[in-house]
């Protein structure tokens, strides 16, 4: 379920069941003045409050999280940190622009390694790269595709046929794939905690504080939680979304759920036979398929299938997940999953982020498109610059902007249409 100002999810996450008890910080109960205040404590938010710090240590900032660090939005995802532009993002024809944006995405994960480093946030940061694969035909296209825009942007790659695949991650599921060396695996609720329980002194994050109002007050902004309020010169909204209810940007973003499952501990036996990669991740070369993980501990992820605007029981959903699984490693038709979750993201028809000033001291970024960790991180930088005066690229050139979508009911209609057509189409690579 999920209130309309911020998702209310069904189950726990399954990253953070793995990690120790985190006490959380304080709810906010009172009014409190700041210079500025961020709406959302996941790698937007954060990192905007980070930057903010570093240019104007003197100046308070308040973070407000409307759950619990590791149990929100950023705690749910997959753990992939892509160095290089997203394969549903890249375009042949625009490899100087694509250039750009990596080098951007590049300073954001140079901006992890050395907080990751500074701070000994054990997250299990490692490069191991990534697989796209495909198992159709079209899903071979598409992976044609990627692959012309690597060579035509002189990146590293290696195509894999199916024995080789095979070989690597011990399933022989796909027909072709190709390997990157552009891409870190990590465990995102201990990403986000760490990064959380790092945040420099000038900064107070409060949760189980969601912003419920958003109004204008004399020069500044004025947020209402459920137990108090915020009184603020400017104001960054980083909740993806859900941005959407406390600004004018119903008609460019839409809330999708994702959902995921991740098994037990597997045999050693069977770890052996799974193929010489032991730390793993695999996306798929359609949008709609399945994405895989293999993890450190002896766990394989599995995330597939989204739904509009509403979270779906999750139980019935644990069997699409299972059949997905059962697909690649039919030895693991029985296994029992440790734990079955959805996470809630931001889409854009085109892809395109909702970033900039958009009223006087009034700044967003939402619509991740489900690359929110580094993509997230690097805008939620630059948006701290932009709120502070500071010159910076030109986003909305580099990375597009959000196009114009029509309302429910239409909007709905169109999605579901789009939807079953998309796995239609996309069938082998569920």
């Amino acid at each position: 379920m999920a209130d309309e100002h911020y998702p209310v999810y069904e189950r726990p996450s399954g990253w953070n069941a793995l990690l120790p008890r985190r006490l959380p910080k304080s709810s906010l109960t009172t009014t409190v003045t700041c210079e500025l205040a961020i709406v959302g404590a996941g790698y937007t938010g954060l990192a905007a409050a980070r930057r903010w710090a570093t240019m104007a240590g003197d100046d308070r900032v308040v973070v407000l999280e409307s759950s619990e660090v590791g149990e929100g939005s950023p705690g749910r995802n997959s753990g992939f940190l892509i160095e290089i532009m997203m394969a549903d993002d890249a375009n042949t024809a625009q490899v100087s622009r694509m250039h750009e944006c990596n080098q951007l995405i590049g300073t954001a994960i140079d901006d992890f390694r050395e907080i990751i480093d500074r701070e000994d946030i054990r997250c299990g940061m490692t490069r191991t790269g990534t697989y796209r694969a495909a198992a159709g035909i079209r899903g071979e296209h598409a992976i044609n595709k990627y692959q012309s825009f690597l060579q035509a942007a002189n990146l590293e790659h290696v195509t894999l046929n199916r024995d080789e695949l095979a070989d690597r991650i011990g399933t022989d599921f796909y027909r072709t794939g190709i390997y990157s060396p552009h891409c870190y695996l990590v465990q995102p609720a201990a990403l986000v905690r760490g990064l959380a329980d790092c945040l420099p002194p000038s900064v107070t994050l409060y949760e189980n504080s969601p912003a419920i109002r958003l109004d204008k007050a004399g020069t500044g902004w004025k947020i209402t939680t459920p137990s108090g309020s915020v009184q603020a010169e400017r104001v960054i909204l980083a909740n993806n979304a859900f941005s959407r209810k406390l600004v004018r940007a119903s008609r460019r973003i839409a809330v999708i759920y994702t959902y995921a499952a991740l098994t037990e501990r597997l045999d050693e036996a069977f770890l052996r036979s799974m193929g010489s990669d032991t730390n793993w991740g695999l996306l798929p070369a359609l949008r709609v398929g399945s994405t895989f993980r293999r993890t450190e501990d002896g766990r394989v992820l599995v995330r597939a299938f989204w739904g509009y605007e509403k979270e779906l029981d999750n139980r019935k959903i644990e069997e699409v997940l299972r059949q997905s699984l059962k697909r690649r490693f039919p030895a693991l038709a029985d296994t029992k999953f440790f734990a079955v979750w959805s996470g809630a993201t931001g889409l854009t028809i085109n892809g395109s982020p909702v970033w900039g000033e958009t009223k006087p001291g009034l700044f967003v970024s939402a619509g991740c498109n489900g690359g929110g960790v580094v993509k997230g991180t690097l805008f939620g930088r630059l948006l701290a610059d932009c709120a502070n005066g500071r010159p910076v690229p030109d986003v909305k050139s580099l990375f597009g902007q959000a196009a114009w979508m029509p309302t429910d009911p239409l909007r709905r209609i169109g999605n579901v249409l789009i939807a079953a057509f998309e796995r239609h189409r996309g069938a082998a690579e569920l």
